[in-house]
């Protein structure tokens, strides 16, 4: 018998601003997104800007700052990845039909806010935005896939964040309100399971990514990150009314994924403190419906004075989400001390594990640490559901002349994390989903690369742009299509 219940939700997940395209079609607004180059492993992404008198410029698109008085601006002799991305708003019938292939009973995809609300303060929904999404819903129930579906996906309306300040701005609430009342009214009966922010917590993680990070930085952090635990309280909420049947999760970035680099006690009391400020704070406020016991010192050594209402603390504990679901790639090791050999990945930053292989990206290669997680996470929240809704391997693929891609290194590493799912089941942990990130080739979030791959299925489109789109299957295609179908028993 399988350690994976039989009604297990295998599929895998991607994201409107990485994948779908179509920037200016049907009606879509501009995003952050959009108005962001390409980059590589060693060079950063930027932001593109025009001044008040015309002159044009770019900041790095992490960390960077946008000039006084500048405005977002999509400019001549830059490309933007997002602007076509893999051409998903195309071509979503053949993706689709690739996944209903391989056997998946559950897509992640997210929604574009910019699509339905083209400035994010519209009175009224842009019919071919909506059109659109229940055009993919649609196709996905043919399948009998069922959608996951992110409501916030990082982007925002362009509009919303640089004229009305974003989630800077408390009235982005209201917004969001009319903007969640209005999908789930339109999708009721499509869509069950809803996630409410992507990663919610990483606003508050740039403090411990970025050196010498200003604490007034943290402190806008902080409160934005307030005004959208309270926004998703009350979409939770909202959801429950329009139908009791929805399902709204969290999504919290990378889990406890964070391991003392020495047995030092100073060391294990630094990696607790850094897990409760990036990773429990928001799951514990979703989850529980009030602030944690830590949040008052955390607030007190950044200066933090929270804008929190009475009815804030109302909607924290009137919301409170259905499910925990995370992302997963690799782990961190944590010292208080500078004189240690340090690695990088995406958003996992620390001292090196001299006890793991890492990717050419820096991440780190632990299956093991999967099944920590889900342990940890399940012992903090007893009788809370949980789904595994990233996780996979960026890698470079080469597609050989008979268009055929052998990838053993992907297979090696679901293979493994899926193990350690399976022993995480054993362990008593109510894991319910896991959707793998990427499952088709898409634009990389924090370089801007195609040429970091993760999917199952492979997309003919350079880093340069160019490219015939065309859609290929890779060897990791065929294995995860056995491991559905045996329900996670045929992993070899």
């Amino acid at each position: 018998m399988s350690k994976f219940p039989k009604d297990f939700y295998w599929g895998g997940a991607i994201a409107a601003n990485q994948a779908e395209g179509g920037y200016k079609e049907g009606g879509k607004g501009l995003t952050s997104s959009d108005v962001s180059t390409a980059g590589t492993h060693t060079e950063p992404r930027y932001t593109t800007y025009r001044m008040p008198d015309g002159t044009e410029g770019k900041y790095s698109y992490f960390g960077g700052k946008l000039p006084e008085g500048a405005k977002k601006a999509v400019l001549e002799g830059y490309y933007y990845p997002s602007h076509e991305a893999i051409d998903f708003y195309h071509r979503y019938k053949e993706d689709i039909a690739l996944f209903a292939e391989m056997g998946f009973k559950m897509f992640r995809m997210s929604i574009a806010w910019s699509r339905i609300f083209p400035k994010g303060n519209e009175e009224t929904p842009n019919q071919a935005g909506l059109d659109f999404y229940r055009d993919v819903f649609t196709e996905l129930k043919k399948h009998n896939i069922e959608p996951l579906v992110t409501i916030q996906h990082y982007d925002v309306p362009l509009y919303l964040d640089e004229e009305l300040g974003g989630w800077n701005n408390r009235d982005t609430i209201a917004l969001f309100d009319r903007y969640t009342e209005t999908i789930f009214k339109e999708y009721k009966g499509l869509v069950k399971y809803w996630l409410t922010f992507n990663e919610i917590n990483t606003s508050i993680m740039m403090k411990d990514l970025i050196p010498n990070y200003p604490k007034a930085a943290v402190a806008k952090s902080v409160q934005l990150l307030h005004y959208q635990m309270v926004a998703s309280a009350r979409a939770v909420q909202r959801a429950h009314e329009i139908d009791p049947n929805y399902v709204v999760g969290c999504m919290i970035a990378g889990g406890p994924s964070k391991y003392p680099l020495t047995c030092d006690p100073k060391d294990v009391l630094y990696t607790q403190k850094e897990l409760q400020e990036n990773t429990y704070y928001a799951a514990d406020t979703m989850i529980r419906g009030e602030y944690p016991y830590y949040a008052k010192r955390f607030w007190n050594e950044f200066g933090i004075e929270l804008d929190i209402t009475e009815e804030d603390k109302a909607d924290l504990k009137a919301g409170k989400v259905d499910m925990l679901t995370f992302s997963y790639y690799s782990t961190s090791c944590k010292t208080y001390r500078k004189d240690v050999e340090t690695t990088g990945g995406n958003f996992i930053m620390g001292a090196k594990n001299p006890y793991l292989k890492y990717s050419e990206w820096g991440w780190s290669l632990d299956p093991d640490g999967l099944r920590y997680c889900l342990n940890e996470y399940a012992a903090r929240y007893p009788g809370v559901p949980m789904m595994v809704v990233e996780n996979g391997l960026g890698a470079v693929d080469k597609m050989e002349e008979d268009g055929s891609i052998h990838d053993p290194y992907r297979i090696e590493y679901l293979r493994e994390h899926i193990k350690a799912m399976a022993e995480a089941i054993e362990d008593g942990v109510d894991l319910r989903g896991y959707t793998p990130w990427g499952c088709i080739d898409l634009v990389s979030a924090s370089t801007g690369e195609m040429k970091k791959r993760y999917g199952f299925i492979y997309v003919d489109k350079n880093n340069d742009g160019t490219g015939t789109l065309n859609r290929y299957k890779k060897d990791s295609f065929y294995w995860y299509k056995k491991v559905i179908a045996s329900n996670g028993e045929e992993l070899d």
